[in-house]
């Protein structure tokens, strides 16, 4: 797929975690027009994505942050997202005033408001920005952008976002997108499983089941995880991009949210057990449509 830009004024950013997920989102900005400095833990990843996209690489968070008027990062975890934000290498310690940190990495709520917090007394801005879509999304530019914080640097970044997005979304104040974001893995994660439990009684009793899918696809049944993952579960395929892994950090975000608000999330808590029992099975690097695997 080919992505077409809108026209916006170049800016200059950084982006800060090349896996899976950053490494294309940062070649969007980079083809979008942006002047793109890049910084990852593992230097040769980011001195081959320079030699791919253009734009720079640098050694520390804090160079790559150094002038730039927006820093992307899309990093593992509260940890992972700390260790390149705060510190004397820290992307914090090289951003001027008034500059904007859009974190896209799923991660709490709770990490999202304390660096919201740090970035405030630092005259900077903070945006939790944790993205659906997956490495097909990604790679396509058509992530959909869940963000939270003020509305002016939100305003801000939005349109140089929308490199690698479809849509990017004010849901509230900082911590909403990672909330957001949990609502997300808890539709997902019951909707995969009722799809795994359909599906295997489906080929128990005997039946067609991509022909099933078929038809069931154009009723009350369909969804995305159907109409993308209905076909490859039948076939036992499951190198689609998002683990079981990510899930299961996901997932655990969201059962330690619950715990704090006092939600109920049964299914949710069945199903990441599930999850577990895939991981035992060696299936971490599954993606997520794998849940079938437990019903095999």
């Amino acid at each position: 797929m080919s992505k077409t830009y809108d026209p916006v004024t170049p800016h200059t950013v950084a982006f800060i975690g090349l896996g899976v997920m950053g490494a294309p989102m940062a070649g969007h900005l980079q083809r979008a027009g942006h002047r793109v400095s890049v910084y990852n833990r593992t230097t040769a990843k980011a001195q081959a994505w320079a030699a791919e996209h253009g734009g720079t690489w640098a050694p520390t968070p804090r160079e790559a942050a150094k002038g730039a008027q927006i820093v992307f990062a899309c990093v593992g975890n509260d940890d992972d997202l700390r260790s390149v934000v705060l510190g004397s290498d820290g992307a914090f310690a090289g951003m001027a005033p008034g500059a904007i940190f859009v974190d896209h990495t799923t991660a709490s709520a709770e990490v999202a408001r304390e660096l919201h917090a740090a970035a405030q007394k630092r005259d900077l801005h903070f945006i939790d920005a944790p993205v659906s879509g997956g490495q097909a999304g990604a790679v396509n530019g058509v992530l959909t952008v869940m963000c939270g914080g003020d509305a002016a640097p939100f305003e801000q970044i939005r349109p140089v976002a929308m490199a690698f997005a479809k849509a990017v979304t004010r849901v509230g104040e900082s911590g909403a997108g990672q909330l957001a974001k949990m609502v997300n893995q808890i539709c997902i994660a019951g909707l995969v499983q009722g799809l795994s439990e359909a599906i295997a009684f489906g080929q128990k009793a005997g039946l067609d089941m991509k022909q099933v899918l078929e038809v069931i696809g154009k009723g009350a049944a369909q969804s995305w995880q159907m109409d993308n993952r209905g076909k490859t579960m039948v076939d036992d395929q499951f190198n689609f991009g998002f683990a079981v892994d990510w899930m299961r950090k996901d997932l655990g975000l969201v059962l330690d949210e619950a715990r704090r608000n006092g939600a109920r999330v049964p299914v949710t808590a069945l199903v990441d057990q599930f999850y577990a029992d895939v991981q035992g099975q060696g299936g971490g690097r599954w993606d997520t449509s794998s849940l079938i695997r437990r019903l095999r």
